[in-house]
């Protein structure tokens, strides 16, 4: 596995790098040699926050944790990266049946302000392995080109009740 490592407001003291390595490799496991990591560090308000992104075979497994050392840091985010990890490969050898995500209209634009911009690849992908990849991001929501939807640009969300909805475009 490939580690690189940066710091804002945070210094990467040898110990806390060779800490890092060693915990990123016992990962080693799960991925092959070509598996990317990303560890940042940085500091606010007397915390330490680690964020690690492994990137492997198109796939994205992300986690962020704030403690008051940074050991603890690490050792907590492996923690949640390995838990993470065993869930979802749980959830791959399953396979969630075709059809069980619902489409429903986007929201309406009113009183909505942009905070933020985002660019990002948007990858050709099934359903299934959206969902995944949204959960293995963390994340509430997941754009990607739908493989089974002939490329079309669908996003995928979690739902108040906890299940999956589907955006699809509607061409008129």
């Amino acid at each position: 596995m490939k580690i690189q490592m940066n710091g804002r407001k945070f210094n990467i003291t040898p110990d806390i790098r060779e800490r890092t390595e060693k915990k990123l490799q016992k990962l080693g496991k799960f991925f092959d040699d070509d598996a990317q990591a990303e560890v940042k560090f940085s500091t606010l308000r007397e915390k330490i926050i680690l964020e690690v992104t492994v990137k492997h075979r198109g796939m994205v497994y992300r986690a962020e944790r704030e403690e008051e050392d940074a050991a603890a840091a690490v050792d907590a985010i492996i923690d949640v990266l390995e838990r993470q990890i065993r869930k979802n490969k749980t959830r791959l050898e399953k396979r969630l049946r075709s059809g069980a995500f619902e489409a429903l209209p986007a929201l309406p634009e009113e009183d909505l302000s942009v905070i933020r911009t985002k660019r990002f690849a948007v990858q050709m992908m099934t359903q299934e392995e959206a969902a995944l990849q949204m959960e293995m991001l963390g994340h509430q929501f997941f754009m990607f080109r739908n493989g089974e939807d002939a490329g079309q640009i669908n996003v995928i969300y979690r739902r108040k009740d906890g299940r999956y909805g589907l955006l699809q475009p509607v061409i008129e």
